[in-house]
């Protein structure tokens, strides 16, 4: 039987939080191991492990696995979420790539100040309302799926920006009718409930701790 990947992170969402969604929705089980002290990032980058000095960090196939896009893009495809030719792949590369976009706003929302916040939340929904939603709300119409009509990255990327979106906004599908039966769709597919359950690893809205722990080790 193959090992498990190992995700080296903090504990919480940042940039892995994509990578944990995949491996759920394909049905994989993973470790990871949580980066709590300016050390252990230190000593990641002593063995040559972080090729440009970044996390995540995904121990796979005997390999040291990095950069976000990457990482999604092997996972994707050793699992068969990846398309079936050139074509299918930049269709999902260029749907994923969006919704990396618009969730990047969330990430960079827990390390802003409090008028910082208010102006992101707003960001967020001017951003998803006028420029990303409406091309995924086009793009299901009359099909399942987003890419081939088969389930595929871009749709769990897809779904996962639409709940990050959610907690900011609850009503943000309010006008998008497509993507409200893509994402009850989506929710009901096993690997999904299950990742969606609580005490998945799914990790939760970040907290203040978590923050704090992302500038301690990164020195920010």
């Amino acid at each position: 039987m193959a090992e498990k990947p190992v995700l080296y992170y903090f504990n919480g969402r940042g940039r892995m939080e994509s990578i944990r969604w995949l491996l759920g929705a394909a049905g994989i089980e993973f470790e990871e191991v949580y980066l709590e002290k300016r050390e252990q990032y230190e000593q990641l980058i002593k063995e040559g492990r972080l090729m440009f000095g970044q996390v995540p960090l995904v121990e796979m196939d005997g390999m040291n696995l990095t950069q976000t896009h990457p990482i999604l893009s092997y996972i994707a495809a050793k699992y068969n979420l990846y398309g079936k030719d050139p074509k299918e792949r930049y269709e999902i590369d260029r749907y994923a790539d969006g919704t990396i976009d618009l969730m990047g706003l969330g990430l960079a929302y827990p390390f802003l100040d409090d008028a910082g916040k208010e102006k992101q939340k707003g960001l967020i929904k001017e951003r998803a309302t006028n420029k990303y939603f409406p091309v995924y709300e086009t793009a299901l119409k009359d099909k399942d799926y987003l890419v081939g009509n088969k389930f595929s990255w871009a749709d769990i990327q897809l779904m996962e920006a639409i709940l990050m979106v959610e907690e900011f906004h609850s009503d943000i599908l309010s006008c998008f009718p497509q993507l409200q039966a893509f994402k009850e769709r989506t929710k009901k597919m096993p690997t999904i409930a299950k990742f969606l359950l609580p005490g998945s690893p799914k990790k939760p809205f970040p907290d203040d701790k978590y923050v704090a722990t992302v500038k301690a080790v990164l020195k920010m």
